[in-house]
């Protein structure tokens, strides 16, 4: 991968995209790896299963998620995805809505592209 990480990275996170606004756990769990954290500024780590558990038992669902990536720098069979994400939605009953920095790591596997570890920062006001 050269010339066009950027591109196919923009259509791999729109599909990661797609499934969290899904809100169905299948979906989301084909586009991270088993061992998969999310990094928040609330909480700091979160387990992939508190995450989708919290999608499953309906805590947490997504209505729109959009990312305009900044930055993409790939390291072999590593790569790193920097880039402004916005997303609605719904926790706990709750209308949410986040205006964020986002940074993906994805590992190749054979079967394709998998993130590993997503770290989220608000974006300045």
């Amino acid at each position: 991968m050269q010339t066009n990480d950027m591109a196919f990275f923009e259509a791999l996170e729109a599909q990661f995209n797609r499934a969290m606004v899904s809100n169905d756990v299948d979906q989301i769990a084909q586009c991270i790896t088993e061992d998969w954290v999310l990094v928040t500024p609330e909480v700091g780590p979160v387990s992939r299963e508190a995450m989708l558990d919290a999608i499953r038992q309906g805590r947490l669902s997504h209505d729109t998620m959009t990312k305009s990536l900044a930055r993409v720098a790939v390291y072999g069979d590593m790569a790193i995805v920097t880039g402004r994400g916005r997303n609605t939605g719904q926790f706990q009953g709750q209308a949410i809505s986040a205006d964020e920095w986002i940074t993906d790591v994805y590992k190749r596997f054979d079967s394709g592209w998998k993130c590993v570890l997503t770290h989220l920062t608000p974006a300045a006001a």
